[in-house]
């Protein structure tokens, strides 16, 4: 498909107000959304019943589900919950990840207004992350929890707080579970007076944020908010009406992007979700590629880190290259800016497969958004673009001292708030209604607001040094892990309160199973990895300038993983990197303190 039917060129209108304030928003109207989620899925039932709308893998195969098949499962799970005694008042607790069955009790909830929250599977197959599930569970209070294997999540099923809870699973019941099946009967309770019930207002989930600055928030997701997100990808991307796509997808369904954003995608527009049990890490990796040879998508969502993974095989594996762009309309990309390196080579891979190259782009959103509210529609090739306001959306810009603009925005696809907590949900939004992100934006282009917006951090991860000069932690932290590449598989960037920057280094995990690197309790040691990183970060700081809030002094590479039962890695995969600090603090002294030979010295 020519790009040319993919995206529409940016089009957008600026205020420029006296505080130094701009407000941004598209100039494409934004059309009249469905009324809920129902709407999708009888519509394609009705027109293309037979078409695949969920498949989870089945021994060599597929599991595929049609729409109409779905629509009738849903109608008997929904008729099932509302007999159960279930309304907006019991939330549905999702503990397992992708299934089909999974989204067949998402759909039948939200088709008579009952909410489901899905939650990191983490939470319950981890002992130390449990406490989260603890937390989840008396914020929500649910009526029913559900998880795909009752043996695999039995200590969790078995919780205090799961005592007296219907308590459904698909396999593996045990004493006082009910099997998905029998639910899928239903029990002739009518559903069509909730189902009509449902409208734009209705709470249709709640998405628990990642509780990397405080504990799990609740967001509360409206039918309108996913309904209005779709219509907002259907006015700037054109060919999604032009032919159903289809998605070969592992991104989890407990965040916004995966169980929001894609999975209703593929609803909106008829298309059809291959669940992906892989994910980009090297264990799980070679069912991502077995799957992308068994089954191709129009559409390709993924982080940077599984763009390389793809891009590394298919070096070597032409049938999956060949198989991997055949149908390919867009390559998206997000968590991150991807690599210029991994950017080219997806572009000369797809050249040899095709004609047009796929629209490759990104966004910025988050759990409160819906989750797309800036996006990229139109080609760009500059890394950390996030695009322009989607239509529908106003975007506030607060200047701030730096040179940068906070970021703030309303719409229709923006959460009312958060569940049981109106004192967060206050201090949410400003005196003008629009949403504060948190996060640091400017302007690519101040003389052609088209060209959009750049991220430049998280305001939370900035911090200042003793002699009061601001450090943008968040834009340091990338210079810094591009700099080490392949060396370190993340970096926590240090210094608050202290004289000078410094970062803590999680190796990538070759170094410690090659043995080039020691452990000697909390930090590794490694004459020729330290010479390097050294030799790295020397030549950074020669590049940025060498000013004191973008240059590493000192280094220390970890032994310790970042444990998520410690919080300091958050259900999304991310560092929480305010944890790893606080736990650390030995580290820290050990950092700043000293001669220890662990401690890499960069500027002498």
């Amino acid at each position: 498909m020519s790009t040319e039917r993919v995206y529409r060129p940016h089009k957008v209108s600026c205020e420029d107000r006296a505080d130094g304030s701009i407000l941004m928003q598209s100039d494409y109207p934004l059309g009249t959304p469905e009324r809920c989620t129902n709407d999708w899925l009888h519509r394609w039932a009705r027109q293309t019943p037979d078409a695949v709308f969920l498949a989870e893998r089945s021994g060599a195969g597929w599991r595929e589900l049609s729409y109409g098949e779905a629509l009738g499962q849903v109608r008997g799970l929904a008729a099932s919950l509302l007999g159960r005694g279930l309304d907006a008042d019991t939330p549905i607790l999702i503990l397992s990840g992708n299934s089909v069955d999974h989204g067949l009790l998402a759909l039948a909830a939200q088709y008579v207004g009952i909410p489901h929250v899905p939650v990191a599977e983490q939470y319950s197959l981890i002992p130390g992350a449990q406490k989260h599930l603890v937390h989840i569970s008396d914020l929500i209070r649910p009526g029913m929890v559900f998880a795909q294997d009752g043996e695999r999540f039995r200590d969790a099923l078995a919780m205090p707080q799961m005592i007296g809870l219907d308590i459904v699973v698909s396999r593996n019941a045990g004493p006082g579970m009910t099997l998905f099946d029998d639910l899928v009967q239903g029990d002739g309770t009518d559903v069509d007076a909730a189902a009509g019930l449902v409208g734009p207002d209705t709470v249709a989930k709640i998405l628990m944020t990642s509780g990397s600055t405080s504990a799990p928030k609740g967001v509360l997701t409206t039918q309108k908010m996913m309904c209005v997100n779709q219509q907002m990808y259907d006015e700037v991307l054109p060919f999604l009406a032009a032919r159903a796509p289809r998605l070969v997808d592992w991104l989890p369904w407990n965040h916004v992007f995966g169980g929001s954003s894609n999975f209703n995608q593929m609803l909106a527009f008829g298309g059809s979700i291959y669940i992906d049990g892989g994910k980009p890490v090297k264990a799980l990796i070679g069912q991502t590629f077995e799957n992308n040879l068994l089954m191709n998508g129009t559409i390709a969502y993924n982080v940077p880190a599984g763009y390389a993974l793809l891009r590394d095989e298919m070096r070597t594996n032409q049938a999956l290259k060949e198989k991997y762009f055949e149908d390919l309309d867009m390559i998206f990309y997000a968590g991150a800016s991807l690599p210029q390196d991994v950017w080219q080579d997806l572009v000369e891979m797809a050249a040899e497969v095709r004609d047009a190259p796929p629209f490759m782009t990104t966004c910025w959103g988050m759990t409160e958004t819906a989750p797309a509210c800036i996006f990229v529609h139109e080609p760009s090739d500059d890394a950390g673009v996030i695009g322009v306001p989607l239509p529908g959306v106003s975007v506030k810009l607060e200047p701030d001292s730096t040179g940068r603009f906070e970021l703030r925005v309303k719409g229709d696809n923006i959460t009312p708030g958060y569940f049981r907590d109106t004192d967060k949900t206050a201090k949410a939004f400003d005196e003008e209604g629009y949403f504060r992100t948190g996060d640091a934006l400017t302007l690519v282009d101040p003389n052609d607001r088209n060209r959009g917006l750049r991220f430049d951090g998280r305001l939370a991860e900035d911090f200042k040094l003793s002699s009061g000069t601001w450090v943008r932690g968040a834009a340091l932290r990338l210079e810094v892990l591009g700099a080490l590449t392949p060396l370190a598989a993340d970096v926590v960037i240090t210094g608050a309160g202290r004289d000078q920057v410094g970062v803590l280094i999680i190796p990538a995990p070759a170094l410690l199973a090659d043995g080039r690197l020691s452990v000697e309790g909390n930090v590794c040691l490694g004459e020729e990895i330290q010479a390097d990183i050294e030799r790295r970060l020397a030549e950074l700081a020669r590049q940025t300038g060498g000013r004191t809030s973008n240059t590493v002094v000192r280094a220390l590479i970890l032994s310790e993983t970042p444990s998520m039962a410690e919080g300091e890695v958050t259900a999304k995969g991310n560092l929480n990197f305010h944890r790893i600090v606080q736990r650390r603090s030995d580290v820290l002294t050990v950092l700043y303190n000293g001669t220890n030979p662990a401690v890499i010295t960069i500027l002498r």
